[in-house]
């Protein structure tokens, strides 16, 4: 708890970006060395006022007391990315947070997923289809991500949810804080069924300027973005932004050129997101062209050997010579293994004797 503490106190530095707080966690290893760190050497780092506050912060006891109560009540993880807890995909987006807060569970098979944006005033038609889009894509074991505002949001994480499937809301506040308040109920679901997250501190309100960043982590998180509907300037194509940035697919669905609601979607098209009028339009462009329960029972054919290999994969690439040194066994062991898999359609061989789980395979 001490490390959570540290970590509440740096972070109630307002000038410590995430740049510079990740920059001192790779010197100093912890929170608690950061505060201890010699201040010339802070200077040297992160400049003269931010290594004042640094070196004057004061613990505060009681409001420590009250932290420990709300994370205790509302089982809060505190999670700095050089954790095992934290989703390694998010870490390969720049300016990734160095630490989270978490209510509910991030899995492993949460790489897979797809972020459903949209207006906050969204339509009828806007809200039908983020419901359809959501319930086939965590049919297809797919993890719906979104932030849980009014509008396209609300109606994606519900659309998971009532299709049995995961799906993460990535907050503009305190993971301690519902906003919007009348989405109290949603927040409790989604923390049962995947997790609500945040990079901004306890009792963090929900502030305008907060949102346009943790647009970044929506998009971080998921494999692919598709907008709904949207504004021409909106938050849903800062999400773009940030997803363009970070190399990932953007998906738009057509709207009336005469509603206001789609002229950001449209313009989107124009610019070269890909248009689409279903999920399987999306899955299939991704390669996700089998149900979740078909997938599993791939799965559970594999043999003792194939499930050793199997679970050290990911969807990120990884080298056959750090495979082996992970099993302690010979590459050519190892590769005969990969070999079969990959006969199976359950992964795939990238140059440089790379290998990597396929999109249309999930592990557990």
């Amino acid at each position: 708890m001490n490390e959570v503490f540290d970590f509440l106190d740096l972070l109630s530095i307002k000038k410590l970006s995430e740049t510079k707080l990740y920059l001192l966690l790779e010197k100093y290893k912890s929170p608690g060395n950061i505060k201890a760190a010699d201040r010339n050497e802070l200077i040297s780092l992160v400049g003269s006022e931010i290594a004042h506050h640094i070196k004057n912060i004061s613990s505060n006891h009681k409001q420590h007391k009250n932290f420990r109560e709300l994370i205790e009540k509302l089982r809060i993880k505190v999670i700095p990315y050089y954790s095992k807890e934290y989703p390694v995909w998010l870490k390969q987006i720049s300016h990734f947070p160095p630490v989270i807060f978490v209510r509910g569970e991030i899995l492993k098979e949460d790489e897979v997923s797809v972020a459903i944006i949209g207006t906050r005033g969204a339509t009828v038609y806007g809200k039908e289809i983020a419901r359809d889009f959501a319930g086939r894509f965590v049919d297809c074991g797919v993890t719906v991500v979104s932030g849980m505002a009014r509008g396209i949001d609300t109606q994606a994480h519900w659309g998971a949810l009532k299709n049995g499937g995961r799906t993460i809301a990535v907050l503009g506040c305190g993971v301690d804080i519902c906003y919007p308040p009348e989405n109290r109920k949603l927040m409790e679901e989604i923390i049962k069924n995947g997790a609500v997250i945040s990079e901004f501190t306890l009792n963090t309100p929900p502030l305008a300027q907060n949102f346009p960043k943790r647009n970044r982590i929506i998009s971080g998180l998921a494999r692919a973005v598709v907008a709904i509907e949207a504004k021409e300037r909106s938050g849903v194509m800062n999400t773009v932004r940030w997803a363009l940035d970070q190399n990932k697919e953007v998906f738009a669905i057509p709207g009336n050129i005469y509603a206001r609601t789609s002229k950001g979607t449209n313009l989107l098209i124009k610019e070269g997101a890909i248009p689409v009028t279903s999920a399987d339009e999306v899955l299939e462009y991704l390669g996700i062209q089998h149900t979740k329960a078909e997938r599993q029972a791939k799965e559970v054919l594999l043999d003792e050997k194939e499930r050793l290999v199997w679970d050290e994969l990911s969807f990120e690439p990884i080298y056959l010579d750090i495979l082996s040194e992970r099993l302690n066994q010979s590459t050519g062991t190892i590769l005969e293994v990969l070999l079969g898999l990959e006969m199976k359609g359950l992964i795939r061989q990238l140059p440089g004797m790379m290998f990597v789980k396929n999109f249309d395979t999930q592990g557990r």
